[in-house]
């Protein structure tokens, strides 16, 4: 059947039968297959001339040089943070004290859903489909972070904070907490495209009463619970001067440990709480960028791979891309631990895209829906150019794409089966008008809240070092 003679309004009808050069399946790349999608779910999938004679009355999608592959998870996001992500450069850990804390709690309504939605659009752009949201701290409702997400056409699974106080919270502000916590998780219940959670920021901002309860809760809903732990130093110490316990020996105390719970970082881990992580069948949120910009250490993630222990790729709202999500995270891991005892391969490259994609929807509790190209899943997924003079001579496409691939490579973004992205811009808003409105507004936030920040701008920094300081001595040569 000939081609349509513009692929952006092909690839706008409701039923889509698309003929790639390569298909991105669970157990790897596969040539000469094609995809049918109907009513937002893949329908059919299987070698191209079979699909071509039983759905013959469908008009095809030819894509040559295109590979079609699962839209990408990021497992750990803040998508009211990411307007802000450039003042944590150069800061030491624990910045969500002196930056992030401030700076959330300044918002407005408006302002949430405007910010959540220029995240969510970036998100897309860097070929992912799905982000699991830990919370906000904003004033605003959240519903306003679920407007955005739903607004722009990302799939979100949203964290709702629910700490208390500590345990010296009282009753009536545990029972508030309990209320709004169940009217959130009802909600959003059967929401097509926002999935609820329920959030506890760092386990000693909640009582151990809160952590055991929303765990539970999470667990009869069948949603997933959400926690930072372990992610620097200073509060694994303050855990074991205040409880005695290290983060998650404390959760696992209090029963909150669990297949619906997702742990934030887990990068300072012991041989112990790596067993309580298997046994518990706890799953984490590896976030190799967050260690590069603001961490103290690396998430042992080969060796949660190898022992079993669930895991998705998470930004924490550094940037959105994740092409070069997948090259950090095996970066990282290299770096970390693999050069050291001459692990050349360090999870064969397979390992983070299966990270990335369907073993990353097992870990946000959306394996079900998401994940992969597979009958009766929601359609999620990129149309990737790889036809390009990086990956024209590749012999192991499924590496490259760790390693060389580009989000500018990504030709169209789907979820729920519409295309919502193509060349990286919607097909059904104006993205630049709210890039705009979230530039002027951010400016104002960011001058008004009351933010510390430990590390100078990188031209004072040049400054300083030009004419020498107590910490740097004078330069003349760049004078």
């Amino acid at each position: 059947m000939p081609q349509n003679p513009s692929l952006a309004e092909s690839l706008k009808s409701g039923t889509l039968l698309l003929h790639p050069e390569h298909l991105l399946l669970r157990d790897g790349l596969v040539p000469g297959h094609s995809v049918l999608v109907e009513d937002g779910v893949f329908t059919d999938i299987g070698p191209t001339a079979i699909l071509a004679a039983r759905h013959a009355h469908v008009p095809s999608v030819e894509l040559p040089g295109k590979l079609v592959m699962p839209g990408m998870i990021d497992g750990h996001h803040h998508l009211t943070q990411s307007f802000g992500k450039s003042l944590a450069y150069g800061e030491p850990s624990e910045i969500f004290r002196r930056v992030w804390v401030p700076l959330e709690s300044s918002l407005d309504d408006e302002f949430v859903h405007d910010s959540a939605k220029l995240a969510a659009l970036e998100s897309l752009r860097g070929g992912f489909t799905t982000v699991c949201d830990a919370g906000t701290r904003a004033k605003g409702e959240i519903g306003a972070v679920a407007r955005a997400t739903s607004d722009a056409g990302l799939r979100c699974v949203l964290g709702i904070i629910c700490n208390d106080g500590g345990n010296d919270s009282t009753q009536q502000r545990r029972d508030e907490v309990t209320s709004l916590a169940a009217k959130f998780l009802s909600d959003y219940e059967h929401h097509a495209l926002v999935h609820p959670s329920l959030a506890i920021s760092i386990p000693e901002v909640a009582s151990d009463a809160m952590l055991h309860q929303v765990a539970r809760m999470c667990a009869e809903a069948g949603a997933i619970f959400q926690t930072h732990v372990n992610e620097h130093l200073a509060s694994v110490e303050r855990s074991v001067v205040a409880r005695g316990m290290r983060p998650i020996e404390h959760l696992a105390s209090v029963q909150a440990l669990g297949p619906q719970t997702l742990i934030a970082h887990a990068t300072l881990v012991t041989p112990a709480e790596l067993m309580l992580l298997r046994s518990t069948d706890t799953a984490v949120s590896y976030n190799p960028v967050a260690s590069a910009w603001k961490g103290n250490a690396v998430a042992p993630a080969t060796m949660m791979a190898a022992m079993g222990i669930r895991f998705a790729l998470g930004t924490d709202s550094t940037r959105a891309d994740a092409f070069r999500l997948v090259d950090a995270a095996e970066a990282a891991q290299k770096y970390a631990f693999a050069m050291a005892i001459g692990d050349t391969s360090s999870g064969g490259g397979w390992t983070w895209l299966d990270h990335a994609t369907h073993e990353g929807a097992r870990a946000i509790g959306q394996s079900s829906r998401i994940g992969e190209i597979a009958t009766g899943k929601r359609a999620d997924f990129l149309i990737v150019d790889v036809d390009t003079p990086e990956l024209c001579s590749s012999v192991d496409l499924t590496w490259d794409l760790v390693r060389l691939a580009q989000r500018d490579q990504i030709v169209a973004s789907f979820v729920d089966g519409r295309m919502r992205l193509f060349n990286g811009w919607p097909v059904d808003w104006d993205a630049r008008a709210l890039m705009r409105k979230v530039s002027d507004k951010a400016r104002e936030a960011i001058a008004q809240a009351p933010i510390q920040r430990l590390h100078p701008t990188a031209s004072e920094h040049r400054r300083q070092t030009v004419a020498g300081t107590s910490v740097y001595p004078a330069r003349p040569e760049l004078q």
